[in-house]
Parts: structure tokens; sequence; C-alpha cells
């Protein structure tokens, strides 16, 4: 029988809870789970045991805890969003510890396709400007930052394709003719829905991706985990997915 895989949980909110539902069926261990600062050194011993750890937490906190396990030698994946702007800081710092990062602002299997088709959709729309592009998402209240790092994913991979645009604002901070607006919704109950809108004056082409509920993140939280024992670098969903 295979070994079970041992993970260290950081962050202990809706999707540390997620991914401790769904590590047994998928032949892992919870060896240790870090909720606050105590923690680390609460259960240092345990966390030492784990093969990876796997990281929800927040912006203010995400570069120190990515850095702490790399110290310690341990694989992470994070799954937190907000921090893109640390990220060249800490690849060089998992290159100089020779360690294994995997990162992603999603990690739905559907969203992910639906990052693939959204680029080829940018790609041919690239060539008809008189479409106009919005974007859209909506998630539940306790979600912090607006837009979401799906949809920042989202607009990252339309920008590169699409040269009548320069970047992005949300609407109430009155996004110019060369800026994609992007309607920001926090709603009870939504796990999260992402909308990009091209529309002329003839007619409107969508493409749509609404998550029912937190399984496919953690499962494929969990996914990425098993794939990266054993690897030294930095992933993304592209890798595990090979798109």
């Amino acid at each position: 029988m295979e070994k079970s895989l041992k993970i260290a949980i950081i962050g202990y909110g809706k999707m540390g809870h997620e991914i401790e539902k769904f590590a047994t069926s998928m032949n892992m261990d919870i060896v240790a789970i870090i909720d606050n600062p105590d923690d680390w050194q609460k259960f240092a011993k345990e966390l030492k045991t784990a093969d990876v750890a796997i990281e929800f937490t927040s912006p203010g906190v995400v570069v120190e805890n990515l850095r702490k396990l790399m110290d310690l030698g341990i694989p992470v994946v994070t799954g937190t969003t907000g921090w893109m702007g640390k990220l060249p800081e800490i690849q060089k710092y998992c290159e100089k510890s020779n360690g294994s990062l995997f990162y992603a602002s999603n990690f739905s299997i559907g969203v992910n396709l639906f990052f693939a088709v959204n680029k080829y959709l940018a790609k041919l729309m690239s060539q008809y400007p008189e479409y106009m592009i919005s974007a859209e998402e909506t998630h539940h209240t306790q979600k912090l930052d607006a837009p979401s790092g799906t949809a920042i994913s989202m607009l990252s991979d339309i920008l590169k394709e699409n040269d009548f645009y320069s970047g992005w604002k949300l609407t109430g901070e009155n996004p110019g003719p060369d800026e994609i607006p992007v309607d920001a919704h926090r709603k009870e109950g939504v796990t999260g829905t992402h909308i990009v809108n091209y529309t002329s004056p003839i007619d409107t082409i969508s493409l749509k991706h609404e998550a029912f509920n937190r399984e496919g993140f953690a499962r494929g939280a969990l996914m990425a985990a098993a794939w990266l024992k054993g690897k030294k670098g930095t992933f993304t969903m592209n890798d595990l997915l090979n798109i």
C-alpha cells in the first residue's frame, strides 16, 4: 500500500477546514495545524515531519509563512492571494534555499481550464477592437481582497493578448477608456463566480465560471501537494495540468 502523504495545514480558516475534510480520502494525514503565531513553536516537532505544507492565510503574513517553511525545508503549496507583488522576492528565496513552492490564485481544475479558454478567447478578440471588454467577480462577504486573485489572473492573461488596454480598474474608481472595468461583488453564500464580457454595438460574448462549493479548491490543493513532493523550484497549476 502506498505510504500516506504527511500534510501540515497553515491557516485554519474555511479552506483549512476543507483541506482537512478531504485529506483522508486522498490518502493523506494531517500532522500539524498552524493557525496563530504560537502554534509554530507549539507544534514545531509535528511540523518538521510534514512532507508538504498547504498554506491559506492572508496577504499580511503569507510571505513570512513561506520563508519559515522554506527555512525548515518543507515544500509548500499556497493559495493565499493579494501578495503577487512579492512573488519575485519569494522565488529568489526559494531558489536560494533549494526549496519547493507551488502557488495558485485558484486550485480548481475547472477554473484553470477556464483560464486556458480565456487566454484563447482574448487572443481571438484582440483582432476586433469594436468589442469592449468588462469583467465581473462575486465572492462571499469574508473575501477581503477585491478583485479576487482569480480575477486578477484572468485580467492579466487578457492584457497580455490585447494591446487596446493598458490595465484594469474597479468600476468605482472610474476606469479610463484604455482600462478594463471590473465589478467586484461580495454576497453571503457565494463561493466564487468570474465573468468576462466582450460587448459590441450588435452582440455580446460572455465567458463564465461558477464554483458551487469549496471542494474543488481543496481537492486541487491536495493534488498539488502530492504532485510537489520530491520536486524543487517554483510551480503553478499549468505545470500540474500540463496546459
